[in-house]
């Protein structure tokens, strides 16, 4: 059994396997689910491989990471949602993607708002900071409605992505 994180009425984050690769693969196997991802290219077991590790070293390192989400009721994975440090900022970045399946749900929402509160009352540390593709609108409006507010604009991947802050 994984180690529950976080649960919500219809959601649940789980520490990795490390076996799942392939549902990293398949949560980022198009365009639709990596248009708004660094290299907007859908991604090789490979990368998928290297991103579970970078997780599972993440985890040891700061404490924290990107989790599997699943649905409660059946278990089914949708996608995953957590945080990072990031190095060239030191803040602490929020950030999810959904199976395209469990697009249109709320999902993204209620794990965004309920690791908000989960981040704080972990005490992690005062403020967060979550970035979009100028064109992922369907985020900024999750971002806006957990109560993240505009903040200055970061460049990634030569594009001037609008970026979020929540303060404690």
């Amino acid at each position: 059994m994984a180690e529950i994180i976080l649960e919500t009425s219809r959601l649940q984050l789980v520490m990795w396997d490390t076996e799942d690769a392939e549902l990293v693969q398949g949560l980022h196997s198009s365009f639709d689910t990596t248009r708004y991802l660094s290299g907007a290219a859908p991604w090789s077991r490979e990368k998928a491989e290297e991103r579970l590790q970078n997780w599972f070293d993440e985890r040891r390192r700061d404490g924290i990471t990107k989790y599997k989400l699943l649905r409660r009721e059946d278990g089914a994975f949708v996608g995953r949602a957590g945080f990072s440090l990031l190095d060239r900022t030191g803040q602490y970045e929020l950030g999810y993607s959904m199976c395209r399946e469990a697009w249109g749900n709320g999902y993204a929402t209620e794990i965004a708002g309920a690791l908000a509160g989960w981040f704080f009352e972990k005490d992690f540390s005062d403020r967060f900071t979550a970035f979009t593709h100028p064109d992922n609108l369907a985020s900024q409006r999750v971002l806006t409605k957990i109560g993240m507010l505009p903040c200055a604009p970061v460049i990634i991947d030569d594009i001037l992505c609008p970026t979020f802050e929540m303060v404690r």
